[in-house]
């Protein structure tokens, strides 16, 4: 196996590395992005100045130690490989937030009113387990709610009713007007 060969296997590993972790992670995906947001906010406002001019000392610092030490040992072929393969490893990752992102996104959107309904039953639960509601009154509230529910469509069925014996009242009306114009 030659060198560009073994890195080419290294890049297609690291990709589907890449590829499999965007999968398994991106459920806390959505969540930790939003922190890291903040986060980020949050240290761009206190520490910018100096993050900035620790990071061009360590540029510096670093571009002086790789010229020194590493590069004159290095293949240049091998040097480029591996600027390649970093490159193709950017790449993989940017395509993995592509590929997740929207699926994320819709998983969060469309669990927002299971989690809702999810916190209200955990919240009376709770306070049924604390005795703060017995089961008696929870019947209670049930046949109220379906009381309701059933008085509500009633309503709305009278009121379909009545709209129609108005109209067919008022047609009846006009057209007994046009038979009889006295």
């Amino acid at each position: 196996m030659t060198r560009m060969e073994s890195v080419r296997a290294a890049t297609e590993t690291a990709k589907g590395s890449v590829l499999h972790a965007a999968d398994v992670v991106a459920p806390y995906a959505g969540t930790a992005r939003d922190q890291a947001a903040h986060y980020a906010h949050e240290a761009r406002v206190r520490i910018a100045p100096k993050v900035s001019k620790a990071a061009q000392q360590a540029a510096a610092q670093a571009r002086v130690q790789y010229d020194a030490h590493v590069a004159p040992h290095v293949p240049p072929k091998v040097d480029e490989a591996a600027h390649k393969a970093a490159g193709q490893a950017r790449k993989a990752a940017r395509q993995a937030v592509d590929y997740g992102k929207p699926r994320i996104e819709h998983v969060v959107s469309a669990a927002q009113p299971v989690r809702e309904e999810a916190a209200v039953r955990s919240s009376a639960a709770l306070a049924a387990l604390r005795g703060g509601v017995t089961a008696k009154e929870i019947q209670r509230l049930v046949r109220k709610h379906e009381r309701r529910a059933r008085a509500g469509r009633a309503v709305k069925g009278l009121a379909i009713v009545g709209v129609v014996a108005v109209g067919a009242f008022a047609a009846w009306k006009w057209w007994d007007r046009q038979a009889n114009p006295d």
